[in-house]
């Protein structure tokens, strides 16, 4: 009698009653309203939109690789290829990635945890295989592929996804000791700098930053204090700045990057950034159109992999640039939410993973579009799900399918199901 009238109260209020326990409480959108019998709701095995922006990105990434790359035979070093041999060569690693992707779907998270120090240590022995004579394929002078005919594999692209799974375990497993630094961080810290020496051995100094910011973004999301997060960061900058020091071509981008125009830089290692900067200012607001671009026609070096979003800026103009944007943002965003929501039902593992894809794709991303555009210095990372790259491809994809598994658990146990 009197939960009946505390109930009138709150309908004359705007408030719904609080529900039985075994309703299932789901957000509608609206400030204290919450979905229960009366407002029946189907929980879906997977993020759809998740999904359909994943596609959106992976088609027309598949549409920019061909347009980039249809007039690469005209060039004498191409001329054995076809103009669609990029083209098929994309078509089919999305393929093979999306079947790798079905496959990693069914694997629970429990199997991905017991899985994940193997995974790096499987990763190891790949990145000191590809770097022995006659078994690691040299490109411009870096040996990061092993060939396996019909597709180039590349280490250091499954070395981001196994420390990603490796940090999050690791994490799980020193969760009551994450506050002291020798036993927590620095064998953290070991693990990624024998990663790193493996990679600047390739070269490939991209691979490394990218591996570093999602070992100390897992770090920090496990719960790392923030003096620690500091400390471990400026050792970090500091150790990248010592090795551009190091290196006089790596210093030689730099400065290329601070003034590109200038008379050395533009014919030189400010080659690729005047040029893409030039397509980005032919595109103006709205583009020269699809398949009009003038600078992939031999001028911007690597317009099909690295330096595809300044094709997409001079074909698709800033309304391009800025789509393309907002969907990475989107999928970064929702990636975090999912995570954050694992970690909400105590699933750290899971979710830590799920964040650690998050920064992955986000930072990579963001590295990518800034090296576009000029705002920070040229590095050789692909866009990711849209440049051209087999294994890049492949791991970006099964990355976003354990993400899609993880979201798919978290449904099940809010139905009140067991994963």
């Amino acid at each position: 009698m009197t939960t009946a009238w505390l109930d009138r109260i709150r309908q004359s209020l705007g408030m719904v009653a609080a529900e039985p326990a075994s309703a299932l409480p789901v957000r509608t959108g609206m400030p204290g309203r919450v979905m229960g019998p009366s407002m029946p709701v189907r929980l879906l095995g997977f993020d759809q939109a998740l999904v359909f922006v994943t596609m959106a990105l992976l088609l027309w990434g598949l549409v920019m690789v061909y347009s980039a790359s249809v007039a690469m035979p005209d060039n004498p070093k191409f001329s054995r290829y076809e103009s669609t041999h990029y083209l098929l060569r994309h078509a089919f690693s999305l393929a093979v990635a999306l079947v790798v992707a079905v496959l990693a779907f069914q694997i629970p998270m429990s199997t991905w945890e017991k899985a994940a120090p193997w995974l790096f240590v499987a990763s190891l022995l790949l990145l000191v295989v590809v770097l022995i004579p006659f078994i690691g394929r040299g490109v411009n002078g870096a040996r990061r592929w092993i060939s396996f005919g019909v597709l180039n594999f590349q280490p250091s692209e499954l070395a981001k996804f196994a420390v990603l799974m490796y940090a999050a375990d690791y994490m799980v497993r020193k969760m009551e000791v994450k506050e002291r630094f020798f036993r927590a961080v620095l064998p953290m810290g070991v693990a990624v700098g024998v990663v790193g020496m493996l990679l600047l051995a390739e070269p490939d100094m991209g691979a490394f930053l990218v591996i570093a910011v999602i070992a100390m973004g897992i770090l920090f999301l496990g719960g790392v204090n923030a003096r620690m997060f500091v400390f471990i960061a400026t050792i970090v900058v500091l150790a990248f700045a010592v090795m551009i020091w190091a290196s006089p071509w790596r210093r030689e981008r730099i400065f290329a990057y601070l003034d590109p125009w200038s008379a050395e830089n533009a014919i030189r290692k400010g080659y690729q950034l005047s040029h893409s900067l030039i397509a980005f200012g032919r595109g103006e607001f709205t583009g020269v159109g699809l398949g009009g671009s003038i600078e992939k026609l031999h001028w911007l070096p690597e317009a099909h992999t690295d330096f595809l979003m300044a094709v997409i800026g001079e074909e698709f103009g800033l309304i391009g640039v800025l789509v393309v944007i907002s969907l990475f943002l989107w999928l970064t965003r929702r990636i975090m939410h999912i995570g954050r929501q694992a970690i909400a039902m105590d699933r750290l593992f899971s979710g830590l993973v799920a964040q650690g894809v998050g920064i992955w794709i986000g930072f990579q991303s963001f590295i990518n579009m800034g090296v576009n555009l000029g705002a920070l210095p040229t590095k050789g990372l692909t866009l990711p799900l849209m440049s051209y790259g087999g294994s890049a491809i492949m791991m970006n994809i099964l990355a976003l399918a354990v993400v899609l598994r993880v979201d798919h658990e978290n449904r099940i146990l809010m139905k009140g199901g067991r994963v």
